[in-house]
């Protein structure tokens, strides 16, 4: 299990140039392709997150999504025009890994650098204007092919092409699994008592899974993933 390479980078991006996309700041579309990507604590140099309330920090430093997805979001004519990779908003491009190959937790080295996986990209309205369908979002959150995110353990360069290792595997719940339980339609304590128990949930996560279990309820999605009404 430890030190075993489980894929490749395709790809990397980067990009911190904010611009107003739909009535809506954001970075998604300033991303473009890049050699190396010089990776921090916290941070990419050269990245950049519109809204930092809910998007980037310690948790999430890194976006990892498998090019892949794209052609099934297409198939299902989820997009409104033509979009590839880095359409998402992704650093890391791969092609052949995917959620339920990734665990809550996982120990990866990249290069130079050390990261953890510490959740799913929980999807959010800004996809359905990026990609021009009202419920983008939702599908994402029911298919489950969403990414994930990382922190950094250790600074470095990550290059193009470099070998993505699995070092150490630190719980059985996979990215899949964990958004299935995240997004159950109805309460569970038991199966969020599991999620909570997984080694390097991203903190957010841990917070939102506590609230709910402490207020017995799950809480609305719905400005998540649809925005302000008209």
């Amino acid at each position: 299990m430890k030190n075993r390479i489980v894929n490749q980078i395709s790809a990397l991006y980067l990009g911190d140039e904010v611009q107003m996309h739909n009535g809506v700041a954001s970075c998604i579309n300033q991303k473009y392709a890049v050699n190396k990507l010089t990776v921090q604590f916290d941070r990419v140099l050269g990245n950049g997150e519109a809204d930092p309330k809910h998007h980037g920090g310690l948790d999430r430093v890194l976006h990892h999504f498998p090019r892949e997805h794209y052609g099934q979001y297409r198939r299902w004519d989820m997009m409104s025009s033509f979009k590839d990779a880095p359409a998402m908003g992704e650093n890391i491009s791969t092609v052949g890994l995917n959620e339920s190959q990734v665990n809550i937790g996982d120990i990866i080295q990249i290069g130079d650098v050390t990261l953890q996986v510490t959740q799913p990209r929980s999807p959010c309205f800004k996809l359905n204007l990026q990609f021009g369908h009202p419920e983008f979002a939702l599908a994402m959150q029911k298919s489950k092919m969403c990414g994930w995110f990382y922190r950094v353990l250790s600074e470095g360069d990550i290059a193009n092409d470099d070998a993505i290792y699995l070092v150490d595997r630190l719980s059985d719940i996979s990215i899949a699994h964990a958004m299935k339980i995240y997004f159950l339609p109805e309460f569970d304590a038991k199966q969020y008592q599991q999620l909570l128990q997984c080694p390097g949930l991203a903190q957010s996560w841990v917070d939102s899974l506590t609230r709910r279990i402490s207020n017995q309820s799950i809480e609305d999605w719905q400005m998540r993933l649809y925005g302000r009404a008209e």
